[in-house]
């Protein structure tokens, strides 16, 4: 009889294990490692600040599958000006800034018609609506789990005309498949009796969740990306070293990374490496604001939008944490006072008897692009680096099926779905 001379699985799957480097540690950066390992690769995460540095530790937490509406929705241009001189409005700007950002805002802007945002919240619909799903699979078999909260997220009006001033946004939800149930006042205060007076309406949606302490969570996923054999560089990603057309490696403060593949996943801070790539990204920093009231003496049963402030309650592990706020200011690191403030107001008012140990200020950046879609895909140039950055409001939410995504082309197997709206090139002239 003739051996056979089938080649063991294990054989097939060295000769095809990549070593991919991942410049950042963010969710998504974290995520796609994950799916890069399960499906036998090598990976390298780099980030200058470790695990959870930036964004992905101070978001507001919320597994927000509905989160498909943009900022940029019609009647936006008149609003806002409205909101930028009104110390209770949500949008804030660092005027120092104002004249280098607008040609940002005003193609930002732009997309304040019914066609554009249709077609963006097809785009945000196709990448959050399995999102809870998505969280759940990428954190199994790994400590992350325990950070997870499927469940509810809850939206509080003043009362059902608010609610109906926002039928825009809920109309397109509808639209796309999305379940909610409308609560009176009596009905929220069922719902949830710690919320009971404080809004004359409210919106549950099914099928959404939360994390109870993202940095913790993200740090979680990162030591199991070790723990399975990736390795963690501490450094800053400066270049990304080209040998004949392809990239070979990150060009580090430490040193050069080697790799077969390259990710840019690291949020704002990509545009100056994806612009040595070629890739022309108009995005901007939209600094976001958190305050964390430690051990409350009053917790949300799920996060509860404040759809007057447009910010985010979110009961996490020993703290409660409002975030939301937009603010155009780049990237300094100086905090405004203004939206911290806001923020502490807002709370006031609708707790007025909530006591704590002490509050804890954040801000972070939020990478927004003119279009408010993720960049995720390949580099025309150099085709084995591939781009998953730019997710505005919804990085944490996201992070996992872009991660999913961009794993699954660097290991050759296309998603079934089209990705031509989130095409890394879709800006280049």
């Amino acid at each position: 009889m003739n051996k056979s001379t089938t080649r063991p699985e294990s054989e097939k799957r060295q000769e095809h294990q990549k070593h991919v480097a991942i410049i950042g540690a963010g969710i998504v950066g974290v995520s796609t490692a994950i799916w890069l390992q399960r499906s036998g690769h090598q990976v390298t995460l780099i980030d200058a600040k470790g695990p959870a540095g930036g964004t992905s530790y101070g978001n507001a937490g919320v597994l927000a599958a509905c989160s498909i509406v943009p900022v940029t929705v019609p009647g936006l241009i008149f609003k806002a000006p409205k909101m930028l001189f009104s110390k209770d409005g949500p949008l804030f700007m660092r005027w120092s800034n104002f004249p280098r950002l607008i040609p940002f805002l005003l193609r930002y802007l732009r997309h304040g018609n019914t066609d554009d945002v249709s077609r963006i919240a097809d785009g945000l619909a196709l990448l959050l609506q399995d999102t809870a799903d998505q969280h759940v699979a990428t954190a199994k078999g790994t400590p992350a789990e325990s950070h997870i909260s499927v469940g509810d997220y809850v939206f509080g009006y003043a009362d059902r005309a608010a609610y109906e001033g926002d039928a825009y946004g809920w109309g397109l939800r509808r639209q796309h498949g999305y379940e909610f149930e409308e609560m009176d006042a009596e009905r929220f205060a069922e719902f949830d009796p710690a919320m009971a007076g404080r809004f004359g309406f409210g919106v549950r949606c099914p099928n959404h969740g939360h994390i109870n302490d993202p940095g913790a969570y993200v740090i979680a996923l990162a030591k199991h990306v070790e723990e399975q054999g990736g390795a963690f560089k501490l450094a800053q990603a400066t270049d990304v070293q080209v040998e004949d057309g392809k990239a070979t490696g990150v060009i580090t403060d430490q040193g050069v990374v080697a790799a077969d593949d390259i990710v840019l996943a690291t949020g704002v801070w990509s545009n100056p490496l994806a612009a040595k790539l070629g890739i022309d990204v108009p995005m901007e920093a939209e600094r976001g604001y958190h305050v964390e009231f430690v051990n409350p003496s009053v917790q949300p049963k799920v996060p509860v939008m404040v759809a007057s402030g447009k910010y985010v309650m979110t009961p996490m592990a020993g703290r409660l944490r409002c975030a939301g706020i937009v603010e155009f200011g780049g990237l300094s690191e100086e905090r405004s006072r203004g939206p911290l403030e806001l923020l502490k107001r807002q709370t006031a008012a609708l707790l007025p008897e909530l006591k704590y140990d002490r509050i804890d200020e954040w801000m972070g950046f939020r990478p927004s692009t003119t279009d408010s879609l993720p960049l995720i895909g390949a580099s025309e140039r150099h085709p084995n680096v591939w781009m998953g950055f730019g997710h505005q409001h919804i990085g944490l939410s996201a992070g996992p099926k872009t991660g999913r995504w961009l794993a699954q082309l660097i290991d050759g197997k296309k998603p079934n779905v089209d990705l031509s709206a989130y095409s890394p090139l879709r800006f280049n002239s």
